[in-house]
C-alpha cells in the first residue's frame, strides 16, 4: 500500500464527519487501527472500509461493542460467518426498530389528541368570549 492511499487524521474527521475526541475514542476501543508515525495516524483503505461501517452500524442503532464484536469476527472465522452473525444482528435489531416504531406511533398519537382537544376547547373559550385569564384581585 502506497502512502498517497492513507489520509490523515484530520481528513479523516471531516471526511466522515466526526469529531476527534470520537475518531480517538473508535481507536480506543479497537475499531480502527490507524499507522502511526510519532504522533501522527494515517487511515488506509481497510480503516476507511471499517469507519463507513461502523458509521453505518450506529445508525442502524447498533452497540458499538456489537460493530466491535462483528468486526471481529471477519479476522477470526471469515466473511461466511461475519455475514451469519450479522444476518442475526440485523434481525434482532429490526425487532427493536419496530418496538421503537410501534411506542413513536403511539406517542404521536396521543399528542395529536391532546392536541385537537385543546384547540377544541379553545375554540369553545373563543366562542363563549372567555379570555381564560384569572380575575384581576385588588
Amino acid at each position: 500500500m502506497t502512502d498517497n492511499e492513507y489520509i490523515g487524521f484530520k481528513e479523516m474527521c471531516a471526511r466522515f464527519d466526526v469529531t476527534p475526541r470520537t475518531l480517538r475514542y473508535y481507536e480506543y476501543i479497537e475499531l480502527l487501527s490507524p499507522r502511526k508515525e510519532g504522533r501522527s495516524r494515517f487511515y488506509g483503505p481497510r480503516e476507511i472500509a471499517r469507519m463507513k461501517l461502523i458509521l453505518r452500524g450506529r445508525r442502524f442503532g447498533f452497540s458499538l461493542e456489537d460493530i466491535r464484536q462483528w468486526l471481529l469476527i471477519y479476522g477470526e472465522k471469515g466473511t461466511r460467518e461475519q455475514y451469519r452473525v450479522w444476518i442475526g444482528l440485523a434481525d434482532r435489531q429490526l425487532e427493536v426498530l419496530a418496538q421503537q416504531r410501534e411506542e413513536l406511533d403511539t406517542a404521536m398519537n396521543d399528542l395529536l389528541a391532546l392536541r385537537n382537544d385543546t384547540e377544541s376547547l379553545l375554540a369553545r373559550m373563543e366562542a363563549a368570549g372567555e379570555t381564560g385569564a384569572e380575575p384581576q384581585r385588588d
